[in-house]
């Protein structure tokens, strides 16, 4: 009997690995069928044949080259080069210290030495996850991968760069030596802030060659690679750190160095002692490197988002984000584009040249020697839409990163946030300017600047004096989600869902604006309700001159072979223009009186928060927006910061220089409407 049993179970152990097979026999002619149906052969032949030219074509030199990219102005000026310095610190394999090639290898490819270019187990695993997720999700680069992604292939996160890639990098092992694609790689590999090499990283970052760093040194700068972008040592110094000792943890482990030497590595403080002259990221670089990014990542067909239903979401997202932004900025650095912007260098001269003179009573720095009161303005050409200056702060001499206020900062933007936020998206449900509210106390309300209530009064009225009780009863009718719609239509980033409650109808917002949001924001308002992204790139060329990206106001004018931009509707017209009607008002005789620009017809709205801490000024002609900001750094009472005041004054002075030859134009009037009675004036 129990010989019968073993019979029965060899039996069946037979045929259930025979159906496992023919599954499997089945599986492997489906696939291969649908290989060749597919036209992926043909496709796959394709790649390979174009990967044997590159690499065949390939000689050293070709890992010594970069191509400089170009920025221009809006007259065609050159304003800055993108250039690597990889070629001046090229280090031949035998002067890069060998615990930088051991850093690397620990870290990024420990089978480096084992492996013909792929490893891969570590390809399926990233063929795995692209078919689970429909796209290529992880890596399973090795070294020698990452070398070919980086000189010969584009950015593209798709299944055929991949495959041409893996060719690219068996041909490299079959054609050069692992001591020379370490020192391809270790020359190319990009460490942030435009530093291409080990060499260039060190001279940058610690004015110093490699052989002259230490172990804690090196390995912080073989940190940065990875992600350039979160490993950034000028604007992520503790990111760097962390990892630094996760690395000297790996190479620990590894058997790379001692116990004792990860520990005293790990415990040495950094300090970066970077060349002056070198690498200084003023308002307008860092501006054109942030636009520019934004704009290679949409060419990768990357779409933006700011606001997710769910935490999972939000994280899938920032984790794409960071992969498709650190590709794009290396790009720019290397794939000597062609950038034409709008910045119109007279105007940035002289809105700098306002804010310095507006706040140079305030002569007060902080422990970095930087001013204490600040100030950061934007504008933007009503005609396109375009960015044509912008300013993140005082001037001031400081090598490497510089705090752009301007797009970089975001503050409580007080009662300029009303026209956007209440009184625009009330015009459009009724109201007029004629349109009677009553101005009184609100239990557990706001009060009015002054403390004064004047009962019946027009909606003009309550615009021109800035009433915070009309404000706040406009957006409890209209609802704070209703209100928050449009600032979020406008891509407004920042808008918190504590947000949604009736401080914000007075700029009472958890985290806040920034200048370049309200200047595209109030910028709607002058083009009838329409509102255009901001951004200062035109377009942008490869070296040859082959167009890769246009802006989406470029692509419209073209297309409809107009000078104006539309863009995308917020606001009815009509209601656009009431408002900008009565903005006129605010200009003439209200809390912006005094402020306005001759004969030149002007808009605007003045802006003051709580305690004195932020002042704006948000105003417009036909011809530019512009917003001001001044405050703090660390948010401190000012006293008599008002929004037209300092920010008031500085907006002043700036749009008169730049409208001084110019014609004055009138806003185009609004049509008047039958005078509404709302419910919560019964």
């Amino acid at each position: 009997m129990a010989k019968q049993k073993k019979t029965r179970k060899k039996y069946r152990g037979f045929w259930i690995f025979f159906k496992v097979q023919l599954i499997l026999l089945v599986l492997l002619a489906a696939a291969t069928g649908y290989y060749f149906a597919g036209g992926y052969a043909q496709t796959i032949a394709e790649l390979k044949a174009d990967a044997d030219m590159l690499t065949a074509k390939s000689k050293p030199d070709t890992f010594r080259k970069g191509e400089t990219g170009l920025v221009y102005d809006a007259k065609g000026k050159l304003l800055k080069a993108y250039k690597g310095e990889k070629d001046s610190y090229y280090l031949e394999y035998k002067d890069i210290p060998k615990i930088v090639e051991q850093a690397f290898v620990a870290v990024e490819d420990r089978k480096f030495y084992k492996h013909k270019g792929v490893d891969y187990l570590a390809i399926l695993r990233a063929v795995i996850a692209m078919l689970r997720n429909g796209e290529v999700t992880q890596g399973g680069s090795t070294i020698t991968q990452q070398l070919s992604r980086t000189v010969f292939l584009s950015m593209d996160k798709t299944w055929e760069r991949k495959m041409e890639e893996i060719f690219i990098a068996q041909n490299l092992e079959k054609k050069y030596t692992k001591s020379q694609i370490m020192e391809f790689y270790l020359n190319n590999i990009y460490f942030g802030n435009g530093y291409y090499g080990i060499q260039a990283a060190a001279n940058g970052y610690f004015s110093k060659s490699i052989d002259k760093l230490d172990l804690s040194q090196t390995v912080f700068l073989c940190a940065i690679p990875n992600n350039p972008s979160l490993y950034d040592p000028v604007r992520h110094k503790k990111n760097t750190l962390s990892r630094r000792d996760r690395m000297l943890t790996a190479m620990h482990e590894q058997g790379v160095i001692s116990l004792s030497e990860a520990k005293a590595a790990k415990e040495e403080k950094i300090k970066l002692k970077r060349k002056k002259g070198i690498q200084k990221n003023d308002y307008v670089e860092t501006f054109v490197n942030y636009c520019a990014i934004r704009a290679l990542m949409k060419q990768q067909g990357f779409e933006f988002q700011y606001y997710f239903d769910s935490a999972s979401e939000e994280k899938k997202y920032n984790k794409d984000f960071k992969k498709v932004y650190r590709d794009c900025e290396s790009s720019l650095y290397t794939s000597g584009y062609r950038i034409y912007t709008s910045l119109d260098m007279d105007q940035q001269a002289k809105l700098q040249e306002a804010i310095n003179v507006g706040l140079e009573g305030f002569q007060d720095v902080n422990e970095e020697g930087v001013y204490k009161l600040q100030g950061a303005g934007v504008t933007i050409d009503n005609t396109t839409g375009y960015v044509t200056a912008i300013v993140g702060g005082r001037s001031q001499e400081f090598e490497g990163y510089t705090l752009n206020r301007a797009y970089q900062s975001f503050r409580q933007p007080g009662s300029a946030i009303k026209p956007l936020l209440v009184y625009t998206p009330m015009l459009e449900r009724g109201y007029t300017p004629d349109t009677v509210v009553v101005d009184e106390p609100i239990e557990d309300g706001p009060s009015n600047a002054n403390g004064a209530y004047e009962g019946p009064i027009t909606l003009r009225h309550a615009v021109k004096k800035s009433k915070n009780t009309i404000a706040w009863k406009l957006l409890d009718e209209l609802t704070p989600v209703t209100g928050l719609s449009y600032l979020k239509a406008m891509n407004f980033t920042k808008i918190d869902p504590e947000d949604e409650r009736l401080p914000a109808a007075l700029g009472g917002f958890t985290i806040g604006v920034s200048p370049l949001e309200m200047a595209a924001g109030f910028a709607a308002l002058q083009n009838d309700g329409c509102y255009r992204e901001p951004t200062c790139i035109v377009k942008i060329e490869d070296t040859q001159g082959n167009l890769i990206y246009t802006s989406e106001a470029d692509e419209e004018m073209k297309k409809n072979k107009k000078d104006q931009a539309e863009g995308t509707r917020i606001y009815k017209s009509n209601a656009s223009r009431t408002m900008t009607d009565m903005l006129q008002t605010v200009m003439q005789e209200g809390t912006a009186s005094g402020l306005g620009l001759g004969d030149m017809p002007s808009a605007g709205k003045t802006g003051t928060t709580n305690d004195n801490k932020d002042g704006w000024f948000a105003g417009y002609t036909r011809y530019f927006t512009t917003s001001i900001w001044v405050g703090y750094d660390q948010p401190a009472e000012l006293p008599g910061l008002m929004g037209a005041t300092y920010p008031g004054n500085i907006w002043h002075n700036y749009m008169m220089s730049i409208h001084q030859k110019m014609t004055p134009m009138s806003f185009i009037p609004y049509i008047e409407q039958k005078e509404v009675k709302m419910d919560f004036l019964e």
